[in-house]
């Protein structure tokens, strides 16, 4: 494969797929209205409801500098498609269908959370449970000795 069969393999790669991409940790580059490219740290994808139709968001964290945006803030993105089919992001402007978005990530995280605690404490408990039963074993021996000692 030559250097541009590679560039429009590359070129042809679809946004959706690399959004959906579990293992991808590669920053995704977008354009801005004025044409400059600018990064982003995929944080997550959340199905919601607008208005009784379900939507696909993405809640992306800038890597580059953006002016009014801190570094510890993140944009949602309503994933849609363009007039040719093609995937695409635009920034969600209802500020309530985006609060909405943030407060469904923020009950993922934390059920995501429950969930760890959960296999924590069940793991910690599994490993208790077999602890005594070990010591009653070497209690009842150490009982029957004594009595058959007499």
């Amino acid at each position: 494969m030559d250097k541009k069969e590679q560039k429009q393999e590359t070129a042809q790669v679809d946004l959706l797929d690399v959004l959906l991409d579990k293992d991808n940790k590669e920053p995704i580059t977008l354009m801005d209205e004025k044409g400059k490219q600018i990064s982003f740290e995929q944080i997550a994808m959340i199905v919601h409801e607008v208005k009784k139709e379900k939507k696909l968001f993405a809640i992306l964290k800038p890597v580059d500098k953006i002016e009014g945006i801190s570094e510890n803030e993140a944009i949602v993105f309503l994933v849609d498609q363009d007039k040719n089919g093609n995937t695409i992001l635009k920034i969600e402007e209802d500020e309530d269908v985006a609060i909405d978005v943030f407060d469904d990530y923020y009950d993922l995280l934390e059920d995501e959370m429950a969930k760890q605690k959960e296999k924590k404490t069940a793991k910690k408990t599994a490993t208790a449970k077999t602890a005594p039963k070990a010591t009653k074993t070497a209690g009842k021996t150490a009982a029957t000795k004594k009595t058959t000692k007499k």
